[in-house]
């Protein structure tokens, strides 16, 4: 009988522990429903992050995760700096969170050998920054220095650590430097844009060539483009045989990228909604050659030009579009002369800014006045766009991307 008894008390704490056992699995599985949860996936052997956001519908694998990349914009909202995202292998975007508190950091570069980060502080006394970059992606602040002028809006450097830095309030580019450890250095010097034609310079953007020592700013006050070049054993900045490119009347030259064979530049012209090819002859001449349009036939709308890339094949530009609130996808004849594929929406309002991912295969536009970036899959083929993902962004004005790295899973953690 007293065994019995024994034994009936054993099962009954086995039951009542087997009891509690289970409402503490229905409590953990609820509440990491309501607040996402890392699970091993027994099919494929992967750790991955289910999201808690019911507007994301999708698992987030670590091993699809493929480049991280920055967010540069205006601090003048809930915005407090720089961000970091990243890019996965489906095209989806996933939000790390702040990386670097500073004030309006409306353009980012890298370093050419991917070690620091360069972001202007767009304000009535220009600065700039430099951040050294981790093995796992994070930024440390290193110093700032000023940049010769007000509201600088775009940076670039070279392979020798040599700084340009657009200053568009005051039409002038500053020359700067970086040392080993990543520090700028002072103001070098600075090139001042004028006119007799136009009044107000606005520098809008400035880049090395490829080759040599010959420097390219667009300015948009003045409708030209600016040539100079570098001396650097002086670290100064000299005028070029050629100095100015009077653009087509109405351009407004903002950005440009340089075609690799050195000799083909395109320009996109914020007022003018155009994309115009600048040719370089074999004497270091520049000279307009066409103009295209960058908005549909029938469109009859307001709209300003911002940004603009080219394919890593070269086969292939893109253009965007604040107003039509688009993307302008055209192709390169062998001529390098343009002809329009088509217009793809960016989902949002006003893509100040764009990027192309390392493979090719995405490209990414931030939408500034509604507060998100927008993925879209590249037909290499084509050059068509098909819209793949969104996610927030605190007025976005620039994209950079990183290279492919591995980070930890808690970066992903929804």
């Amino acid at each position: 009988m007293l065994k019995e008894n024994t034994s009936e008390r054993k099962l009954l704490k086995i039951r009542m522990r087997l009891s509690i056992l289970f409402i503490f699995v229905v409590s953990v599985f609820i509440g990491c429903e309501k607040t996402g949860f890392a699970e091993q996936d027994e099919t494929t052997d992967k750790v991955v992050v289910k999201s808690a956001d019911t507007t994301k519908s999708y698992y987030t694998s670590v091993s699809s995760e493929k480049y991280v990349f920055y967010v540069g914009g205006y601090t003048s909202g809930e915005s407090e700096g720089i961000y970091k995202y990243s890019l996965l292998e489906d095209g989806s975007i996933v939000k790390t969170g702040l990386a670097a508190a500073t004030e309006n950091p409306s353009f980012l570069t890298l370093s050419s050998d991917s070690r620091f980060l360069l972001a202007v502080n767009e304000k009535q006394k220009g600065t700039v920054e430099s951040y050294s970059i981790s093995e796992d992606i994070a930024l440390t602040f290193n110093n700032r220095s000023s940049t010769g002028g007000k509201n600088p809006c775009y940076v670039s450097a070279n392979d020798s650590g040599f700084v340009l830095v657009s200053n568009y309030g005051s039409g002038n580019v500053g020359l700067l430097k970086l040392n080993e450890a990543g520090e700028l250095s002072e103001l070098l010097d600075s090139d001042q844009h004028s006119s007799d034609e136009y009044p107000n310079p606005h520098a809008h953007s400035a880049q090395f060539e490829s080759t040599g020592n010959g420097i390219i700013s667009a300015d948009l006050g003045i409708n030209e483009l600016w040539f100079s070049k570098l001396n650097s054993e002086q670290q100064k900045l000299e005028p070029a045989e050629q100095q100015s490119l009077l653009m087509p009347e109405g351009s407004g030259p903002r950005h440009f990228v340089i075609h690799k064979n050195g000799k083909w530049i395109y320009v996109i012209n914020e007022y003018g909604n155009t994309v115009t090819l600048v040719n370089k002859n074999s004497e270091g001449q520049f000279s307009v050659v066409s103009t295209v349009s960058t908005l549909p036939e029938d469109f009859t709308g307001t709209s300003y030009c911002a940004d603009i890339h080219i394919s890593a094949d070269h086969r292939f530009i893109y253009a965007s579009n604040r107003g039509h609130n688009s993307i302008a996808i055209f192709k390169l004849a062998d001529d390098g002369l343009l002809t329009t594929v088509g217009f793809e929406s960016t989902r949002g309002v006003f893509p100040r800014n764009f990027a192309i991912s390392p493979d090719d295969n995405f490209i990414l536009a931030a939408n500034q006045k509604s507060n998100n970036i927008v993925s879209f899959r590249r037909d290499a083929t084509t050059g068509l766009l098909e819209f793949i993902d969104e996610t927030d962004a605190p007025i976005p004005t620039c994209i950079l991307f990183y290279k492919p790295v591995t980070t930890s899973i808690n970066e992903y953690r929804l």
